[in-house]
């Protein structure tokens, strides 16, 4: 993986004073430096500028870039981030349509792939990516994104400049570029955060490049958004015997592409049906070329005597991991995070998103790849199964079905306690995020077989995909990235996500048991104890000493005058706040975000504000 940056100007000349837009391309590439530490490049044409930043898992030697590939009078560049697990088809299919390749690396398939079929490339891309095509004969820049929204890229329009970049720290490096907060960005991080709305930045004026998007600008050309990949609503016309076949076929089939790598590859192993799945596959593949699944699982310092069951997280995962470890007979290894680690990693977690993120959900998160990081470039995760096989409490539940609101955040009144009067009315963030809801289930692909009930589901499905699955692909993405580790996600894979899509609930839940479809697909792969295991997600600490060091933070805020976002808070309720017992069991965003990460939060806010020295507008 890496981070990819740059700008294009539709009326300019960077060649005139070409040192110092090399310098600032050299700049945004530095600030993408965790993403990719091997290697780094620059290209600088009269109006565009390439920026990239490698970390080297394909063709250690010669994927250098960016990419400059001439033929006859016609010259593309490319600035790359990604990984493409078609490549080796996609390069066949080039080679006899007589190409000719100089390196083996996906970035080079791509390019040349683009300068046979133009921006419909993207259609037959199989794989996580986001990338930007300079064509200097027709005078257009092209930026795409992968269909789920794996990878991320974020742009800005500035006069006739736009400048783009992995991460917004990239955008920030431009000298033209100053770091401001409107009412919409403020509604994003109070409101929905750590969600966002589809192609929103947050920053002022910063955008993102939608899931399944490319975006165009050129000299003749103003900016042009174009989806190339999208959702189809129809019937299901398979049985449940073939239905299962089918999954298994395409999960399997997704987990051996993502394996490709020139480098050792390990696994994330929390237990559950999920990670265990993707790790037995691995497993099994590697075990054909005599090689031994190495993997990882997480957890907290003395978490064993802190652990509160509740609703959403009713075991540990530990026992579940062991009888994984021992059915793979795995390299296995146990990761466990201390407070100190928890508190010090959520301002490194501001750092690797640019933005308050999912607090220590986040933190422990960018702790655990830290250390992944020190043996393997490449993991396999878990992520995305829930959202697609139907595996929340929400698909479930008969007050999320009729909540006309988001699922997972039905009440606002815990984002708003600890908030001023004054700054909630010119927020109106009940109407900002009715508004937000409004608008994205307006957008569910229907199908006219759907009975209401049907229609309500793929309503909360599409929901998942486009908010709460994005969530945490950006938190998969950040927290792996900034250690220079690649996270893939076969989950994430649009055969399945289409194909699962128009699964009647009926198959997908059979016999009321969550995720059944996935269960039943992976039978003879699994042991049924882990198989057939009730759902817990991502573990967090129940250290009643970590929320200690929380509220002394908090209380640090509060004495700092100069403390930005203190002008948001109502002092006298930020302290009935952290005078009152906590209540584990009611998160106000997703399964886990409580009252502690509600804390955390609003100390990630702070130091996101100090650091990138945000003025409010």
């Amino acid at each position: 993986m890496c981070g990819i940056a740059g700008f294009y100007h539709r009326a300019g000349d960077y060649e005139k004073d070409g040192a110092y837009y090399r310098s600032i391309l050299v700049a945004m590439h530095e600030k993408l430096s965790r993403r990719g530490p091997d290697d780094a490049g620059i290209y600088l044409s009269r109006q565009c500028g390439l920026s990239h930043s490698r970390l080297s898992i394909i063709d250690l030697s010669l994927g250098h870039q960016p990419m400059v590939r001439r033929k006859g009078e016609r010259t593309c560049a490319i600035a790359y981030n990604g990984e493409l697990y078609n490549a080796k088809e996609l390069r066949r299919e080039l080679e006899e349509k007589g190409w000719i390749f100089e390196t083996s690396c996906d970035t080079e398939v791509i390019l040349l792939g683009f300068m046979e079929y133009g921006p419909e490339i993207a259609e037959k891309l199989n794989g996580i990516f986001a990338f930007a095509v300079l064509d200097e004969r027709e005078d257009i820049l092209y930026l795409f994104r992968d269909p789920m929204g794996v990878k991320p890229l974020f742009y800005m329009k500035k006069g006739h400049e736009l400048i783009f970049a992995s991460e917004p720290k990239g955008i920030l490096a431009h000298p033209a570029v100053n770091p401001e907060l409107d009412r919409e960005g403020l509604n994003e991080i109070f409101g929905v955060g750590p969600a966002r709305t589809p192609g929103t930045g947050v920053f002022k004026g910063m955008k993102e490049v939608c899931p399944g998007e490319y975006i165009t600008y050129g000299r003749n050309r103003s900016l042009q958004r174009k989806a190339y990949w999208r959702l189809e609503s129809h019937p299901h016309t398979d049985g449940y015997e073939r239905t299962i076949e089918t999954v298994s076929e395409l999960v399997q089939d997704a987990v051996r592409r993502q394996m490709v790598s020139d480098v050792p590859i390990c696994t994330f192993l929390s237990g559950g049906v999920d990670s265990s799945l993707v790790s037995a596959i691995c497993a099994a593949e590697l075990k054909k070329q005599g090689q031994r699944l190495t993997t990882f699982s997480f957890d907290f310092v003395d978490n064993q005597k802190n652990f509160k069951a509740n609703a959403f997280q009713p075991s540990q995962d530990r026992p579940y991991v062991e009888k994984m470890v021992e059915f793979l007979g795995s390299d296995h290894h146990f990761l466990e995070c201390d407070n100190t680690n928890q508190i010090e990693k959520l301002y490194d977690s501001v750092n690797a998103h640019d933005l308050p993120a999912m607090a220590d959900v986040d933190s422990s998160m960018l702790y655990f790849c830290s250390q992944v990081s020190r043996s393997h470039k490449v993991t396999l995760t878990g992520e995305c199964a829930d959202e697609i096989f139907g595996g929340y409490p929400w698909f479930h539940k008969e007050e999320c079905f009729q909540a006309q609101t988001f699922p997972w955040t039905m009440d606002l009144s815990p984002r708003k306690e600890l908030l001023s009067d004054e700054f909630l009315e010119y927020l109106r963030m009940d109407e900002y995020v009715r508004e937000s809801y409004q608008r994205s289930v307006s957008e569910t692909p229907i199908c006219e077989e759907d009975s209401p009930k049907e229609k309500r589901r793929r309503e909360i499905s599409w929901l998942n995909l486009k908010w709460f699955m994005q969530t945490l692909l950006n938190r998969m993405d950040r927290t792996s990235m900034y250690s220079g580790l690649e996270a893939r996600v076969p989950f994430a894979d649009t055969r399945i996500v289409q194909y699962v899509w128009n699964v009647p609930w009926e198959m997908k839940a059979k016999d009321g048991v969550v995720k059944n479809l996935l269960r039943q697909s992976a039978k003879g792969i699994l042991p049924d104890e882990v198989l057939f295991r009730k759902k817990s997600p991502y573990p967090k600490t129940y250290d009643p000493r970590y929320e200690n060091l929380l509220k002394d933070k908090i209380r640090d805020i509060m004495a700092d005058s100069s403390a930005p976002v203190l002008q948001f808070l109502d002092r006298a309720r930020v302290e009935a706040f952290l005078n009152r017992p906590s209540d584990y069991g009611k998160p106000w965003y997703g399964q886990l975000m409580a009252g502690p990460q509600l804390l955390a939060y609003v100390v990630q806010i702070n130091a996101w504000m100090e650091r990138y020295k945000i003025k409010v507008r």
